[in-house]
């Protein structure tokens, strides 16, 4: 069975592309609550903010934060995509998220203090406005309407974390990479005909961080995934063929 052409329909987000953060969640429409958490700012308010802050520029692979450095400020991302991820003591890293242009980056220490619990780097050529804490409070202090849009930008990070912990700890490796690509086809995804092609370029290794996974069982899964006719993967390119399928793999309901 083919992608149900009904499901493709559903899914708005193939209508138009749209840059949207990916991380495991069960709830799609929440994937990307806090971009733009600045939106409700006026335009002069708006400058203001901007002016408080500076501009500064990653090339792709570029470290912006580490773990352990000392939190300094947020960055908020106007152009490109960032990578959060934790490492363990046996150097391993696992993928926390890949934020999108109205996200921002650097918390959850905003004022500045304690030390990073991650790291973060550039996936692509990105343009990021930094704003130091002393910066913040300063806002925090004669804005009050900057004061609430951190808020709920504070407030969507917290989602997005309790989400991946859910995910990470109630699903099985097997439905979390099932989800993962659900996701990626929610986000990324074209349809062409009856298939859905997932345009981000993803490696096995890429997939594994996320799911909390090797690589080497990422590419034996994505095999199986792809003998049962869920999936084609072929020249880096990701292909769903069979969305409902694969949706009930991942709500462990096969």
């Amino acid at each position: 069975m083919l992608v149900n052409p009904q499901t493709l329909k559903d899914q708005s987000v193939q209508a138009q592309p749209r840059a949207s953060a990916v991380y495991l969640s069960e709830i799609l429409s929440d994937l990307d609550e806090g971009a733009d958490f600045l939106s409700r700012l006026s335009a002069e308010d708006m400058d203001i903010v901007r002016s408080s802050g500076s501009v500064c520029r990653f090339e792709k692979g570029e470290g912006i934060f580490f773990q352990g450095d000392r939190h300094s400020g947020i960055w908020l991302i106007e152009g490109g995509s960032v990578r959060t991820f934790y490492a363990g003591p046996s150097g391993r890293e696992i993928t926390l998220a890949f934020w999108t242009r109205g996200h921002f980056i650097g918390g959850p220490e905003i004022f500045g203090g304690g030390t990073h619990m991650w790291s973060a780097d550039a996936q692509e050529d990105t343009k990021l406005l930094y704003l130091t804490g002393p910066r913040i409070r300063q806002l925090v202090d004669t804005m009050p309407s900057f004061a609430v849009c951190l808020i709920n930008g504070l407030v969507a990070k917290g989602k997005c974390y309790s989400a991946l912990v859910q995910m990470l700890g109630t699903r099985s490796v097997t439905e979390r990479l099932a989800q993962l690509l659900i996701i990626l086809g929610d986000t990324h995804g074209k349809p062409v005909g009856n298939q859905l092609i997932i345009e981000k370029v993803v490696t096995h290794e890429n997939l594994a961080a996320i799911v909390g996974s090797t690589r080497q069982w990422v590419t034996i899964t994505l095999d199986k995934f792809q003998k049962k006719g869920l999936i084609t993967a072929k020249r880096g390119r990701m292909i769903i063929e069979n969305y409902d399928l694969l949706r009930a793999i991942a709500d462990g309901d096969s």
